[in-house]
């Protein structure tokens, strides 16, 4: 974007410049603008697992572990509502006041049941329900946001700066919550509904410094309404957006994949543990939380250190071929090599690399979509989209485990998706280098 009577960068715009400039090239005009919005989706990111820390308890002790993965499937069928809901208010305000009223209302139901908590009322199962639809929801709005005030150029080189937000915020929310989650549940969602009040206050901000900002035509103003199309009749005559959704279930899919032959392989491993000495409490908490920090720690580095630049030299395409080529030849190699230390070092990497890489890519996508598939689109994408490849990989689990299906066949299920998901990031690919084109026609 251009500025229209914008004084020349202070020294703070160029120290923060100069700093940012060691995980991607920051103009000084911008530096401010991308520092606040790292910080936005680092508060999101530190509230949501604030909430998970909260869920993961009251879903366990009232309901089960087998009800959680019923609940997980289900999700999918609820969030069409929710975003059904969500594209009538799209179809009334402009993009501040969706956005507000979004947050706001996560915001009022965090204090509900921070209360009902206090109570100690059997909430776990609403509760549960109620975290999925804020975490794919919010941070899908952070991020169309985000698409929606920096141009393609932009964004390919400050969404990795933005990321670091959310990649920061996930290690640090955890933390938080380790810390507090001893004072209970009522305690983590009012200190959640704190951190989001502050994030809306932080957008409309940012909102205000972005006027200065010369728009185009391609541009509308901000206080348009932001869409007159149903989310049913948008997904059906928007190829773009259908393969962005189909993206996203296969990514979904292929990762829970991933998880299932990794926790049954650890617990095939479990009478060597017991042999051993080491409980089987002690053997998987133990792997579990080496696993958990492995991908954490890399996917903060490679969001650090190689997203922007990868996403630069490269392009989004090329960005979103990386994860699907490491999954093929990762479990490719688990196929002949059925091992537990192997299957670990593919899920690590492909953890890190959708926490960092891929992510940001698929936020990038959106820099050269319409005002409507920012919004509705990406809310439809990245909720329903996702829940539904968690239900079919639900079903394919089902399915196999009652066959008796071995780990290696679904491994190579695995491998036929992940084909499947790199043809249709080259379909992406297409239809993102048209849209691009016609921008700057």
């Amino acid at each position: 974007h251009g500025a229209v009577g914008v004084p020349p960068a202070s020294p703070l715009e160029r120290l923060l410049s100069r700093a940012l400039r060691v995980f991607a090239r920051v103009e000084p005009a911008e530096a401010i603008t991308a520092a606040v919005m790292t910080l936005i989706v680092f508060l999101l990111m530190t509230a949501y697992y604030l909430l998970k820390t909260a869920r993961e308890p009251l879903i366990l002790l009232q309901g089960g572990a087998e009800e959680k993965i019923y609940l997980e499937a289900g999700q999918a069928v609820l969030l069409v509502g929710v975003v059904r809901a969500y594209s009538a208010l799209a179809r009334r305000v402009g993009r501040m006041k969706l956005l507000g009223t979004v947050y706001l209302f996560f915001t009022s139901n965090m204090v509900v049941f921070g209360v009902l908590a206090r109570t100690h009322l059997r909430i776990g199962v609403a509760f549960f329900l109620w975290v999925g639809i804020f975490s794919y929801t919010s941070i899908a709005q952070f991020w169309a946001f985000a698409a929606d005030i920096y141009t393609e150029e932009q964004g390919k080189r400050l969404f990795a700066i933005v990321g670091i937000g959310s990649s920061v915020g996930a290690v640090v929310g955890a933390a938080l919550a380790k810390a507090l989650v001893h004072l209970g549940a009522w305690t983590l969602m009012f200190g959640a509904a704190l951190l989001v009040v502050a994030c809306v206050g932080l957008l409309v901000w940012v909102e205000h410094r972005e006027r200065v900002r010369v728009r185009g035509e391609r541009h509308p103003a901000p206080e348009e309404k932001v869409s007159d199309e149903t989310p049913l009749h948008l997904l059906l005559h928007d190829r773009f957006l259908i393969f962005i959704g189909a993206l996203t279930l296969l990514l979904n899919c292929v990762s829970g994949e991933g998880e299932y032959i990794l926790d049954r392989t650890l617990l095939s491993h479990v009478g060597e543990a017991r042999a051993l000495g080491v409980t089987p409490e002690v053997f998987v908490g133990a792997f579990k939380a080496s696993y958990f920090a492995w991908y954490n720690g890399l996917g903060v580095v490679l969001q650090l250190f190689a997203v922007s630049r990868i996403l630069t030299r490269f392009g989004v395409r090329n960005a979103l071929l990386v994860l699907p080529a490491v999954a093929l030849l990762g479990y490719g190699l688990f196929a002949l090599l059925p091992i537990l230390a192997l299957i670990r070092v593919v899920k690590v990497a492909e953890r890190s690399l959708d926490y960092s890489l891929n992510n940001t890519s698929r936020h990038a996508l959106f820099l050269v979509a319409s005002r409507t598939e920012k919004y509705v689109g990406k809310t439809l994408v990245d909720t329903v989209g996702a829940r539904a490849g968690d239900l079919v990989c639900a079903i394919t689990v089902w399915v196999g485990s009652r066959l008796g299906l071995p780990i290696a066949a679904f491994a190579v299920f695995a491998i036929v998706l992940v084909a499947v998901w790199m043809a249709v990031v080259f379909a992406i690919g297409t239809e993102y280098g048209k849209r691009k084109a016609g921008a700057t026609a």
